[in-house]
């Protein structure tokens, strides 16, 4: 299913593309282009053809997979997205553990204690991290660690050959993404954890005098993870969305940014390529996602 459904948003994102005001002739050729000069580039972008036959000459370069050049900087879109995705995959690497290091503590002990403090602190830290938007968090950030403690750097990413840099920058737009999973993550594995701590099989292997520890992640843990990998799947994919705000806020060189900077020239091929990149990252994740369950629960193995 993922070949006809990537299909059909490269249909939809296309047309949406080509709705929004201004084309990279006008943006190319600036506000004092004669009528000659705007209409050569639109000759020589071949945007004066009508949408199918561009679509339909796109997608037939895609398949073999050429997705072409940008309009502004006529450099090729696979090799300029190629340089972004190292510090998109490890923002959302490094968010997704931030949120896993975080949730999961909260939602056990959580589960394990339930009306207490610790649940209450638990629940409120959630009901919080939802209601701030992600962008609003990040600038908080931003003037807290670096215009008043001048403890992190602003913005950008600092080189992989000065390590302690490198972390230092990655450290507030990872936490920015991942406290967002984080707080999703937590409700849905305290709530799993609850129905299953309340299971006849968890009852019986305390019967048998196991320790806690063996009964906790053994016996409940393991089967509580079920339907928090899906959501783990489902959030994973979303940190690539918003990346785009997060990576825009910490002027982060990954695919994010890019899609901006390419909304912004107004150039199609260029932001074609990257919003199917995200679909398809998507995609593949949901997909990792499915393949994990039988690695969790051998009954769907058995299946």
């Amino acid at each position: 299913m993922m070949v006809p459904a990537l299909l059909l948003i490269s249909v939809v994102v296309f047309l949406i593309i080509h709705l929004i005001p201004g084309d990279p002739a006008s943006i190319l050729a600036g506000p004092n282009a004669t009528p000659e000069q705007l209409h050569a580039l639109t000759r020589q972008f071949g945007l004066d053809r009508p949408l199918w036959l561009q679509y339909g000459l796109w997608l037939r370069n895609a398949l073999t997979g050429d997705l072409g050049y940008s309009f502004i900087s006529r450099v090729a879109v696979n090799e300029m997205i190629a340089r972004r995705v190292p510090a998109t995959v490890e923002l959302t690497v490094a968010a997704a553990l931030i949120a896993v290091l975080i949730s999961f503590p909260l939602g056990i002990i959580s589960a394990l204690k339930p009306g207490s403090v610790f649940d209450f602190i638990s629940t409120l830290f959630s009901a919080l991290s939802f209601a701030v938007p992600s962008f609003w968090l990040g600038l908080l950030l931003i003037l807290f660690f670096s215009v008043q403690l001048r403890l992190l750097p602003p913005s950008g990413r600092a080189d992989l050959d000065e390590p302690v840099a490198h972390l230092k920058s990655l450290i507030m737009p990872a936490f920015t993404l991942g406290i967002a999973m984080a707080a999703k993550l937590a409700p849905y594995l305290r709530s799993s954890m609850l129905d299953v701590l309340s299971q006849d099989y968890v009852r019986t292997a305390r019967g048998k005098g196991l320790p806690e520890k063996s009964v906790i992640t053994r016996h409940a843990l393991r089967n509580a993870l079920i339907p928090v990998i899906t959501v783990l799947g489902l959030q994973t994919g979303d940190l690539l969305s918003g990346a785009i705000i997060v990576e825009s806020v910490f002027a982060w060189p990954g695919v994010g940014r890019l899609t901006v900077q390419s909304i912004g020239w107004r150039d199609y091929s260029l932001l074609q390529a990257t919003v199917v990149y995200i679909v398809l990252a998507f995609m593949l994740i949901n997909l990792v996602t499915d393949l994990a369950y039988a690695f969790i629960d051998p009954r769907i193995r058995l299946r």
